[in-house]
């Protein structure tokens, strides 16, 4: 049986409880063996806020969220769209934030150029995000089940004091 490999790109800015939830059903739910948590070394439409913690910073937490596991690893690209990012690998994780961005044209230089990148994507796992609408059915894709509690989760929450939404190991303080 052939190893099934899944890609989950993000910011993880901090990682958070969802993130982890996430991972775990796109595990479950697409037959995954293995997943890269893959940061880009420069985040598409984020190289300039002010609030993206270094790139060194956020490795470096999502090696100790993986570090007890032996089916989850790290990977830094410098890869920015979510096409190029999936290339290679049998199933592209994504919240439903993320798939907003994947198929805005914008990224692309317009809608002919974004349906051809598409066309190279593997399999899609989309975790619900409200309030941004999840795609349509397609045999290409999975709804991702996860339970409802984690739907309001956010790293900008958690940036803000929401510490309960930090996902397990992720904590970088001085006690």
């Amino acid at each position: 049986m052939a190893t099934r490999r899944g890609a989950y790109p993000g910011t993880f800015n901090p990682p958070t409880v969802a993130h982890l939830a996430v991972v775990e059903a796109a595990v479950v739910q697409c037959g995954l063996h293995t997943v890269d948590l893959v940061l880009s070394a420069v985040p598409l439409g984020k190289h300039d806020d002010p609030e993206l913690a270094p790139l060194d910073e956020r490795r470096s937490r999502l090696e100790q969220i993986a570090a007890p596991t032996d089916w989850m690893a790290v990977r830094v690209t410098d890869r920015q769209l979510l096409v190029e990012i999936a290339e290679g690998y049998d199933v592209v994780i994504l919240g439903a934030d993320k798939w907003a961005q994947l198929v805005d044209p914008e990224w692309y230089g317009g809608t002919a150029a974004r349906d051809a990148a598409l066309l190279r994507l593997p399999h899609v796992a989309v975790a619900p995000r409200p309030p941004h609408p999840l795609p349509g059915a397609s045999e290409h894709l999975t709804i991702l089940d996860v339970d409802p509690v984690h739907h309001a989760v956010s790293a900008s929450a958690v940036r803000r004091g929401e510490r309960r939404w930090l996902a397990p190991g992720a904590d970088t303080r001085d006690p």
